[in-house]
């Protein structure tokens, strides 16, 4: 029988210290010591041709700022990206991960992440290497580097053999279109909180309407645009 092959996660930042930090504790760091997927950090500035190890320069047109050069970072891409997988740069202008794109990473082979650093990266780069631009939401960060640990924390959890109880996740935020409803656990009282009488009645099908409610509930209040979503999703 054929073995699987671990889920390759390739990292070009210059700063490789910064890695594996949160991936190599709890679940995935667990899975990292498994062997269930592989994480290369590749240093940029290795690909530089000067003696100074230059990865940047001033933008064309001036403006405050340097731009990582196309010419460094396709030496340090064709050098390090394993076959197959997308590659992928975080910045505040790309898509917004969600929920449906972490999924299809995990069915694939593994992903390369470019993090970017400074003004940004050359345009001639991305459309030369047709790059997948990313964003974790509308916030500025300092560098890709926190952006593409969250994406391959969000990504190595849904692999198999990762989470223990798989049916945990199909209950999380984002997973059936709606927020997730509320938990609690003991003691029974709380500083005058009471738990919710139907989670303690064992009616498990009480307990599911209830969940379903509080999710919707908690969807429409605070996410109107993935209520509206949802919506347009149980009327087709």
């Amino acid at each position: 029988m054929e073995s699987v092959k671990p889920f390759r996660a390739v990292a070009l930042t210059l700063f490789p210290d910064m890695f594996p930090g949160p991936l190599g504790a709890s679940l995935a760091g667990k899975a990292l010591q498994d062997g269930v997927w592989t994480l290369e950090t590749v240093d940029i500035r290795t690909f530089a041709s000067d003696k100074h190890r230059t990865v940047d320069d001033s933008p064309f047109g001036g403006g405050a700022g340097m731009v990582m050069r196309a010419d460094v970072l396709e030496a340090a891409i064709t050098a390090s990206r394993p076959p197959g997988t997308p590659l992928i740069y975080l910045t505040p202008r790309g898509k917004v991960l969600d929920q449906e794109r972490v999924r299809a990473l995990a069915k694939g082979p593994g992903v390369t992440l470019l993090c970017g650093r400074y003004e940004g990266v050359d345009q001639r780069l991305l459309e030369e290497k047709e790059v997948e631009e990313i964003s974790l939401g509308d916030f500025i960060l300092s560098g890709g580097e926190a952006a593409a640990i969250a994406l391959l924390d969000a990504t190595v959890r849904l692999l198999p053999g990762v989470v223990g109880k798989t049916e945990s996740l199909e209950d999380e935020s984002f997973e059936t279109g709606l927020l997730e409803y509320p938990h609690y656990t003991r003691p029974d009282v709380w500083r005058g909180r009471e738990v919710p009488e139907v989670l303690r009645s064992g009616h498990h099908a009480n307990v599911k309407a209830w969940r379903k409610a509080q999710a919707e509930e908690t969807t429409k209040e605070r996410r109107p645009d993935l209520w509206a979503r949802y919506e347009r999703t149980k009327s087709r």
